[in-house]
């Protein structure tokens, strides 16, 4: 289109002095251009002129938001669709498992909200209070045994034993006597000496004492025994009222708790609890939701890239979806010193040269931001068609002239 724009001027510039000349000479007039050089009449009305390609008017580039293995593809390249139709998914087992959990987590959590409104159950108080009865009967027999003791129980076992000691004592001292006179010699006036009670008699003696030994040590084992044990048993019977009585406390709290009914602050926290397994479960569902590519309208499936098996990333382009009944045009070369001249709403003429076509149109849109192309600063211009001719496509080039108002 440029290279047409200047040869245009070029051949505009030839012609004016071509019919300049010497003075009193005729001039000769300016011929008329071509009807096929629709550009020369751009310029010479004004009006700007461009390159441009044929693009849809709806087009989407689809990609899943998941990482995953894709199980179908339910379309091909050509094939048309509607609004809503699944064209491809994911596997989805692992996302169906984190959907039923998460709904199994809603109902807990709403089971638990309905528990904390209505509040204790009337069976609930019953056997709370018969726990407090319980651990109320356990601080009494704890309570009886410590006094038990404190009665002189432990005291009055000592004293028994002290006199078993005591016994033991006695018949070892007899024992040890009877031995002693049994084992007893005589000297005689001769130098020699007589022992009349050895052989069976200082035998017996002998095992009376060794039996009244043991007597008196294992009185004695018992007796201390029973000392030692005795601060034991005590401090022992006090730490069982003390557990007795903690027992009882807790159950009397639990008791209070249930006849007070359900407090605000836990109603709140019930509803909190709630409402964040509602969020988790609706984000497992846009989650599940992600495994589909779905059609968002009517139209051509132009690109296919994915296939059944495949692992594709988030972002990773899937398929291409444009609307071919709505087509538009765009240019590509509308230079920086023409975007001024050019309005949405002018009126454009459009020559498509594939086809051999002409149609018009009108500005809908101007690029605020250029581009580069080639090294030049360009701005796009989308062109609405007035009318589509017959076998135009995608990416057909054509001409473009913005009629200047």
């Amino acid at each position: 289109m440029k290279q047409r724009r200047w040869g245009l001027i070029l051949w505009l510039v030839a012609m004016l002095v071509a019919c300049s000349g010497p003075a009193g000479t005729t001039s000769t007039p300016i011929a008329t251009l071509p009807i096929g050089e629709a550009m020369a009449g751009s310029i010479l009305s004004g009006g700007v002129t461009a390159s441009g390609t044929v693009a849809p008017v709806q087009e989407t580039q689809m990609s899943f938001t998941l990482t995953g293995r894709v199980q179908t593809v339910n379309v091909a390249v050509g094939d048309a669709v509607q609004p809503g139709t699944v064209l491809a998914t994911l596997e989805t087992a692992a996302l169906e498992a984190q959907v039923a959990q998460a709904e199994a987590g809603l109902e807990a959590a709403q089971a638990q909200l309905m528990l904390v409104q209505a509040g204790p159950r009337p069976a609930e108080i019953a056997a709370a209070q018969a726990q407090v009865d319980a651990a109320n009967a356990g601080i009494s027999q704890a309570t009886a045994q410590r006094d038990q003791l404190d009665a002189g129980t432990i005291e009055a076992e000592i004293a028994s034993a002290q006199a078993q000691v005591a016994a033991a004592q006695s018949q070892q001292r007899q024992a040890q006597d009877a031995h002693d006179q049994a084992i007893k010699c005589y000297d005689l006036p001769d130098g020699g000496n007589i022992c009349p009670l050895l052989g069976t008699a200082e035998e017996q003696a002998r095992y009376a004492l060794n039996a009244a030994n043991e007597a008196l040590t294992a009185a004695q084992a018992q007796l201390d025994a029973l000392t030692s044990s005795a601060a034991d048993k005590k401090r022992g019977a006090n730490a069982a009222v003390a557990a007795a009585v903690a027992q009882r406390d807790t159950a009397q709290a639990q008791l209070d708790l249930l006849q007070s009914g359900s407090k605000a602050e836990e109603v709140a926290t019930a509803e909190a609890a709630v409402r964040e397994a509602e969020a988790a479960l609706q984000a497992t569902r846009v989650a599940f939701e992600q495994a589909e590519l779905r059609a968002p309208f009517g139209a051509t499936v132009t690109a296919c890239e994915i296939h059944p098996g495949e692992t594709v990333l988030p972002g990773e382009l899937a398929l291409t979806l444009a609307d071919l009944s709505q087509l538009q045009v765009k240019t590509t070369d509308l230079s920086e010193l023409d975007v001024n001249n050019v309005a949405v709403g002018q009126r454009v003429n459009l020559h498509v040269e594939a086809l051999g076509a002409d149609s018009t149109g009108r500005v809908v849109r101007i690029a605020p931001q250029a581009s580069t192309v080639g090294g030049d600063v360009v701005y796009e211009v989308v062109i609405e068609l007035d009318n589509q001719p017959a076998g135009l496509r995608w990416g057909m080039s054509v001409d473009v002239e913005i009629v200047a108002e």
